[in-house]
């Protein structure tokens, strides 16, 4: 990925407000469900109900799919990405503290949900990407740039 392209991408993960997270449920279909997140970089953390269907969703099937996008004010200043990754449901202490430590950076009221320590109803999923459409329609209606990681 280029500079200028992997600049977009940050931006729009580092300044987007909520993402909709697509996970397949035990009938095919996909789930479609907005949640907050913070990231490191590229990587994308989120916390959920332990006993959630999106939880039930990724231990069945890790695949993922996510979109974000920036405000924009008109169809012209259109920008966001797509994404295409694997998710992990966090089980190793270590990287659970470096979740929540990203989560609580950018939304201190996580505190409230899970305290210091205490993580009993919630799992931190950590989401790779695989592959990031680019959209950008200040560069024409429905103009997408396709990015395969790895």
């Amino acid at each position: 990925m280029d500079k200028s392209t992997e600049k977009f991408v940050l931006d729009i993960i580092d300044y987007g407000k909520d993402l909709t997270l697509a996970t397949v449920r035990p009938d095919g279909y996909p789930q479609a469900t907005i949640v907050s997140y913070a990231n490191d970089g590229m990587t994308i953390y989120v916390g959920v109900g332990k006993n959630s269907q999106k939880a039930s969703n990724i231990r069945r099937n890790n695949k993922v799919s996510l979109t974000i996008n920036a405000d924009y004010q008109d169809w012209n200043h259109i920008k966001g990405i797509s994404m295409g990754g694997v998710a992990e449901i966090l089980d190793d202490a270590g990287q659970i503290k470096h979740a929540v430590g990203c989560m609580t950076k950018r939304f201190p009221q996580l505190l409230q949900w899970v305290g210091d320590t205490a993580h009993d109803d919630v799992a931190f999923l950590k989401i790779q990407p695989q592959v990031i459409s680019v959209l950008d329609y200040q560069k024409g209606f429905g103009h997408t740039e396709l990015v395969v990681l790895g």
